[in-house]
């Protein structure tokens, strides 16, 4: 389970998280509590490398100069708040916010892998993370419950997107890019070549 850590005052800054979290490990500050996170079970990490992929394939093509960024990279939302999604994309224009220390603000779409340990974080604190940040698009990848939810930021809430007839999410954050549900949801996953050939194909 993910180990909240122990300090001697009552809430940890970005700097303190930064210091006090070892190179390597994956954690979050979560309104001034430090969150560190299990290994990856082998589905989440291929999850994860799988997303990565095809955001990192759309946006080399479509969106030069935007940031995918994968796990262990912190967004700093406020003094005690900054979560490290497991991939996050950042759009080209404010892809400059983005240090090798971490990013002032909130990318335009997180995406979570959910684990046993991180249930409860993905769907309820880090949502109301990103929320307030104002991230326009939170992805939800369940591969335990066998379920994928896509939220939209609407008016400063979000709100849960619907998906097309085939099952197919569009972003509006990343505009052409699309993703099918049943990818994420397949075991094994598909060719993620074959995935982002089909849509790279479709955007052109």
């Amino acid at each position: 389970m993910a180990r909240p850590v122990e300090t001697d005052t009552d809430l940890v800054t970005v700097d303190e998280f930064y210091r006090l979290v070892p190179d390597g490990q994956k954690a979050d500050l979560i309104d001034g509590v430090i969150h560190m996170a299990s290994p990856d079970t082998l589905r989440a990490n291929e999850l994860t490398g799988f997303v990565y992929w095809l955001l990192q394939g759309f946006v080399g093509a479509h969106q030069p100069g935007g940031k995918v960024l994968v796990n262990r990279y912190a967004f700093e939302l406020t003094e005690i708040r900054a979560p490290e999604p497991d991939v996050a994309y950042v759009r080209p224009e404010r892809a400059h916010l983005a240090t090798q220390r971490g990013m002032r603000g909130g990318p335009d779409i997180a995406v979570e892998i959910v684990s046993r340990e991180s249930r409860h974080r993905d769907y309820h604190e880090k949502r109301q993370l990103y929320q307030d940040a104002g991230v326009s698009e939170y992805w939800i990848v369940d591969p335990i419950q066998q379920r994928v939810e896509f939220l939209v930021l609407e008016q400063g809430r979000y709100e849960l997107a619907p998906l097309e007839q085939n099952r197919v999410f569009r972003s509006r954050a990343l505009p052409g890019f699309w993703i099918d549900v049943d990818w994420l949801l397949a075991d094994p996953l598909p060719n993620g070549s074959e995935c982002l050939q089909s849509i790279l194909t479709a955007t052109a």
